[in-house]
């Protein structure tokens, strides 16, 4: 193959470059691929977001083709571009890496070139020859990066919410199915490591349950109203330069009726372009789940801890070899991956909040750091979720003569006792149980504190895991 075969010329701003003759951007693009080699992770790496920014170019087009703006040809070429790309092809050529400079320039770029030589390819020309349609004067007509990256941000993360709300249904559900699974099978309450009161096993899954069904709550009813105010129409700063009067409306119009989400005109256009207030909420709700979800497998890996000097109230499902040295032993390699899932969220929300602190003026060019985090932990956290229901929570099995035992034998089995036998009383059983080694209720016994019906009364599981009147004579 020739050299001219292998490159075409392409010319911006700064002069030429030679861009790879089979690739379906262009100058711009290359430009940024040539300057930010950083995270390596491109905008193909999100697929919503991809869609996304298709979704807004198309919205434009139909608005800019009902006003005149651009021929039925070039409507069309645009308009068929888009569903290429929106039908998955194409998106290997979303080269440019997340973290760029330039507030996003590049990757509106990218997108605008792509579609440009889709399109002109489709109306019978080659790729590169702008003369018939133009990347900046056709598909980003009436736009700004300022306008159309940030309304793809928002869209793409509406994108992808639907999923990550059936991720984290998927894991209350099964830990509901746990917790009717448990429910009759008693054990000790822990607060501070130590032994408390008992509960029963069903108890505990069931507020695993309840502490992540608060925040499914909150994601569906929050989450998409932060997320629907765009300032698409404002293009360089919220002023409107350069787009018809009417074409906010249309286009946001277009933009809700394309992609089944029922965004709006934001309010105020220039403050909508520099604010990142909503992304800053967003991505603190990522991370509010994370840490619960981290917490809950801090306490699966306690619970299971063992198999022997350990907890072990419940196993968790072996899914690997745990040691290249240490024959038979078996790791909670699942609660430890979505640990490390949570951490990198945490992380990446403390990024979010520098980015967006650190706007200046009408514009915040820390937005590709902000888009790049909020989509990361969006789909982490999916992923964890998709795990850990799985290839944990369902295959849990409970040590129901275990949890017994450890009941029978605990000293925190006073505090039912005491008020029937006193505080001194309970003080003194449980310091001698401590000392001798021996169990609670056969030093009850012993002493004759109580009757053996009043006893066995008040150790019946039922009255010992909820709330009840009680009746005491002393």
């Amino acid at each position: 193959m020739s050299h001219s075969q292998e490159y075409r010329i392409e010319e911006d701003l700064l002069g030429q470059l030679e861009v790879p003759a089979d690739v379906y951007y262009g100058v711009q693009t290359l430009r940024a691929v040539n300057n930010f080699d950083l995270s390596g992770i491109t905008l193909s790496h999100f697929p919503n977001f991809v869609n996304a920014l298709v979704v807004v170019k198309q919205a434009a087009a139909d608005a800019n083709y009902e006003l005149g703006g651009l021929t039925k040809e070039k409507h069309e070429a645009i308009t068929y571009a888009c569903q290429r790309i929106l039908a998955g092809e194409y998106h290997e050529q979303f080269v440019v890496d997340m973290i760029q400079g330039g507030a996003g320039t590049s990757t509106n770029m990218n997108a605008n070139e792509v579609i440009a030589n889709v399109a002109l390819e489709h109306m019978g020309y080659q790729k590169g020859e702008y003369q018939h349609l133009h990347p900046n004067n056709d598909v980003n007509m009436a736009q700004s990066t300022n306008d159309a990256y940030p309304t793809a941000i928002r869209l793409g993360l509406l994108l992808g919410h639907k999923r990550l709300l059936e991720s984290l249904a998927c894991t209350i559900e099964a830990f509901k199915a746990k917790s009717k699974e448990f429910d009759h099978i008693l054990k000790m309450g822990r607060t501070q490591l130590q032994d408390a009161v008992p509960m029963t096993l069903g108890q505990e899954f069931f507020a695993f349950a309840t502490n992540l069904e608060e925040d499914l709550e909150r994601f569906e009813s929050w989450a998409p109203e932060l997320l629907l105010d765009v300032n698409l129409g404002g293009t360089a700063i919220g002023t409107g330069i350069n787009a018809d009067p009417k074409y906010q409306g249309i286009a946001v119009r277009r933009l809700a009726e394309i992609s089944g989400h029922p965004v709006r005109a934001a309010k105020d256009l220039i403050e909508a372009t520099s604010d990142m207030g909503d992304f800053v909420l967003f991505s603190g709700m990522l991370k509010r789940t994370a840490t619960k979800l981290s917490k809950i497998c801090n306490d699966l890996r306690l619970l299971s801890s063992g198999p022997r000097t350990g907890i072990q109230e419940i196993n968790l499902p072996p899914r690997q070899p745990g040691s290249s040295i240490m024959p038979g032993k078996v790791n909670p390699v699942i609660p430890e991956a979505v640990n490390q899932v949570a951490f990198e969220i945490i992380g990446n929300d403390l990024a979010v909040t520098l980015a967006a602190e650190a706007g200046q003026l009408q514009l915040n060019v820390m937005e590709p750091l902000i888009a790049y985090k909020l989509f990361d932990s969006t789909r982490l956290l999916q992923r964890a979720l998709d795990m850990l229901c799985s290839l944990c929570i369902e295959g849990i099995t409970a040590n129901e003569a275990h949890c017994k035992h450890l009941v029978e034998n605990s000293i925190g089995l006073v505090t039912a006792l005491n008020p029937y036998i006193g505080y001194q009383n309970s003080s003194r059983i449980a310091k001698k149980a401590f000392a001798s080694g021996r169990a609670v209720l056969e030093l009850v016994r012993e002493e004759g504190l109580l009757e053996e019906d009043v006893l066995q009364e008040i150790l019946r599981p039922e009255n010992m895991i909820t709330p009840r009147m009680l009746t005491v004579e002393r």
